[in-house]
C-alpha cells in the first residue's frame, strides 16, 4: 500500500450501541441466539439440498447459494459484535476493519444479485414453464452463480483500493456496530467529497439494477398468475414466489431505511437498529421462511433424519 506510512490512525473504534448502555445485555442475549439460529438454520439447508437428490434442481440451488452466503453475511459481522458489546472499549484493527468493510461488500452485492437470479428462476418456472430446462440448465444456474459472486468481489476490491489507499489521519471512531463503507470513506484525512461520489456512483448501479430487475420479473409473473383459470394453479405460482418475496422485502425494506434517510444524530442511532434487521433478522428468516412454506424442505428434512434414526433403531432391535 503506497501510502501505508502515512497511515496515523492503527485502531478504529466501533462505538457500536456504547450511548445505549442499559440495552447491551440484552443485545448481547438476543444477537447470540440469532447467530446461533442463522448458523443452523441455514447449515441445515445447504446440508439438506447437497444430500437429498429431490432437491438438485435451479431453485434449490440458488437457495443453498443464498444459504451458505448467509452463513459468511452473520459470521463477517456478529462474532466481533458480540465480544464488543461485552468490551468497555470496542475496537478493531485499521486492516481488520478495511478487511470486514471488504468481505461485507462482497456478501451484501451478491445477496442483491442473488435474490435476482432468484426471481429470474421464478419468471421462467412461472411463465415459461414448458422451457424451464432448456433454459435453466446446471451450466446457466452455475454460470449465473459464478457472475454474482465475481462481479461482487470486483466491486469490492475497488471499494477497498479507493479508500484505502489513503492516509487515515483524523477521526478514528465509526458510529456503528461495523465497518459499514458509508462510513468508513468518510475516515481518510484527505478531501473525501471525490471519493465518496465514486463509491457512491458505483454503488448505486450494483443495488438499483437488481432490484429494478426484481420487479421485472415479478410484474411479469404476476401478469401471468392474474390469467390463470385455476385457482389452484394461481394459488401454488403464489406459493412459490412468497418465500422469495418475503426475503426481497426484509433486505431492501431496512436496507432503504438505513442507506437512503438523511444523516442526522438521530437517524443514525435508528440506522443501527434497522442494521440489525438485516444482518441478524434476515440470516434468521431466511431458513424459517423456507422450511415452514416448503414441503419438499419439510420432506428432505424428514428424510435425512430418517436415515439417520434407523441404523440406531436397528442396533436398538439386535439387543
Amino acid at each position: 500500500m503506497g501510502t501505508a506510512n502515512q497511515t496515523c490512525v492503527k485502531e478504529i473504534v466501533l462505538l457500536g450501541f456504547s450511548d445505549f448502555q442499559e440495552m447491551q445485555t440484552l443485545l448481547f442475549v438476543l444477537v447470540s441466539i440469532s447467530y446461533v439460529a442463522a448458523l443452523t438454520g441455514n447449515m441445515l439447508i445447504v446440508f439438506l439440498i447437497l444430500r437429498d437428490p429431490a432437491l438438485h434442481t435451479p431453485m434449490y440451488f440458488f437457495l443453498g447459494n443464498f444459504s451458505f452466503l448467509e452463513v459468511c453475511y452473520t459470521s463477517v459481522i456478529l462474532p466481533k459484535m458480540l465480544v464488543d458489546l461485552l468490551s468497555e472499549t470496542p475496537t478493531i484493527t485499521l486492516m481488520g476493519c478495511g478487511f470486514q468493510m471488504f468481505f461485507f461488500n462482497i456478501l451484501a452485492s451478491t445477496e442483491c444479485f442473488l435474490l435476482s437470479v432468484m426471481a429470474y428462476d421464478r419468471y421462467v418456472a412461472i411463465c415459461k414453464p414448458l422451457q424451464y430446462t432448456l433454459i435453466m440448465t446446471r451450466r446457466i444456474c452455475a454460470q449465473m452463480s459464478a457472475f454474482s459472486w465475481n462481479i461482487s468481489i470486483c466491486m469490492a476490491i475497488w471499494h477497498f483500493y479507493s479508500i484505502f489507499t489513503k492516509p487515515f489521519c483524523g477521526s478514528n471512531q465509526i458510529s456503528h456496530f461495523f465497518c459499514d463503507i458509508v462510513l468508513v470513506m468518510r475516515l481518510p484525512s484527505t478531501d473525501t467529497y471525490m471519493n465518496e461520489v465514486s463509491v457512491t456512483a458505483l454503488t448505486v448501479p450494483y443495488v438499483m439494477v437488481p432490484f429494478l430487475l426484481i420487479l421485472f420479473s415479478y410484474t411479469l409473473i404476476i401478469s401471468t398468475i392474474l390469467k390463470m383459470p385455476s385457482v389452484k394453479g394461481r394459488r401454488k405460482a403464489f406459493s412459490t414466489c412468497s418465500s422469495h418475496l418475503i426475503m426481497v422485502s426484509l433486505f431492501y425494506g431496512t436496507g432503504t431505511v438505513v442507506y437512503l434517510q438523511p444523516s442526522s444524530s438521530h437517524t443514525q442511532g435508528n440506522a443501527r437498529f434497522f442494521a440489525l434487521v438485516y444482518t441478524v433478522m434476515t440470516p434468521v428468516c431466511n431458513p424459517i421462511v423456507y422450511s415452514l412454506r416448503n414441503k419438499e424442505i419439510k420432506s428432505a428434512f424428514k428424510k435425512s433424519i430418517g436415515r439417520e434414526m434407523c441404523p440406531h433403531i436397528r442396533s436398538l432391535k439386535g439387543f
